[in-house]
């Protein structure tokens, strides 16, 4: 076993001590709800008990979120963070999939709004239409196993841009590069703009008239769509345009490019948890893991 002073150190779960202390007090109510829960379904229903009374955890609800942040940090087994706590793998494994649903309902926390969090693209156009913030959308690709040979739609995975088998993660951020919102993911294979259209996109331009999202070449289809609001860069003059139109449109693309660049660092920050550099896990639980990520990135918001 290792001090627990140690392994809650920054350097070992990627946030401050402070932050951690705030994690702790935020989730140990729901944990326990959650424990609860699962023994009443088991029991078939709750019973009355005295304070205190009750099972004792071998690892308690602070080790298992700084096991579960080291993991996903780290992307350290579920054996050697077993060796590390004291305690069996499988306890391990059992306490990550506990917290890491938790961080993921957590949602994305918003700037100078401390206790406010966002978990919807509902809640994210409404909030910029409110305080009249100009978006900015990018997906990212993340490496999964290949599905088994015997299994259908394995050909969904594999992207046409990595040749490689991949899901995809739709990102929304503001003009600081602050997360404030990511989907559910996709298959690799899936345009950037069909990955947008399935979360509601185009309903909500509807519905929030004042809000612009700044996009990228991949999404001219809801430039198409919803002119003015959806916002791609201008296109490139062809060979026989003059030269100052070749120009203007360069510079054009440029002031467009430094502006969209917030959510490429936005990318880069969730990208630094090494288990989003490559998925080798279950695919059904990367979802959970993107966005229990980008809550806890997305924490620094509240402190500016």
């Amino acid at each position: 076993m290792v001090s627990r002073m140690v392994l809650s150190h920054q350097v070992f779960t990627g946030v401050s001590r402070g932050h951690l202390a705030s994690l702790v007090e935020e989730l140990a109510g729901p944990w326990q709800a959650v424990v609860e829960g699962r023994r009443h379904e088991a029991r078939g229903g709750a019973r009355k008990r005295e304070a205190g009374a009750g099972v004792r955890h071998r690892l308690m609800f602070v080790d298992r979120l700084v096991a579960t942040l080291i993991h996903l940090r780290h992307d350290l087994p579920h054996a050697v963070l077993g060796l590390l706590f004291g305690v069996d793998r499988s306890t391990i494994t059992r306490a990550i999939g506990e917290i890491r649903g938790l961080l993921a309902e957590r949602g994305c926390a918003v700037p100078d709004r401390p206790g406010l969090r966002l978990r919807t693209l509902a809640d994210v156009f409404a909030y910029a239409q409110a305080e009249g913030i100009e978006l900015r959308q990018d997906a990212t690709e993340v490496q999964v196993r290949r599905p088994p040979a015997s299994r259908g739609g394995r050909r969904a995975f594999v992207s046409g841009k990595k040749k490689q088998n991949t899901m995809k993660a739709t990102v929304v951020a503001d003009h600081q590069g602050r997360t404030l919102w990511t989907d559910a993911l996709r298959p690799g294979r899936m345009h950037d703009a069909t990955a947008a259209r399935k979360e509601g996109i185009g309903t909500f331009f509807q519905h929030f008239h004042d809000v612009e999202v700044l996009l990228d070449d991949g999404y001219l289809g809801l430039r198409r769509d919803h002119p003015g609001q959806a916002v791609t860069p201008p296109r490139k003059g062809n060979k026989i345009s003059p030269p100052e139109v070749l120009e203007a449109r360069l510079r054009a693309r440029h002031r467009h490019s430094s502006k969209r660049i917030t959510v490429e660092h936005a990318l880069a920050d969730h990208k630094r948890w090494k288990q989003l550099a490559r998925w080798t896990h279950r695919r059904e639980n990367l979802p959970a893991t993107y966005q229990a990520i980008a809550g806890i990135v997305s924490d620094r918001n509240t402190t500016g």
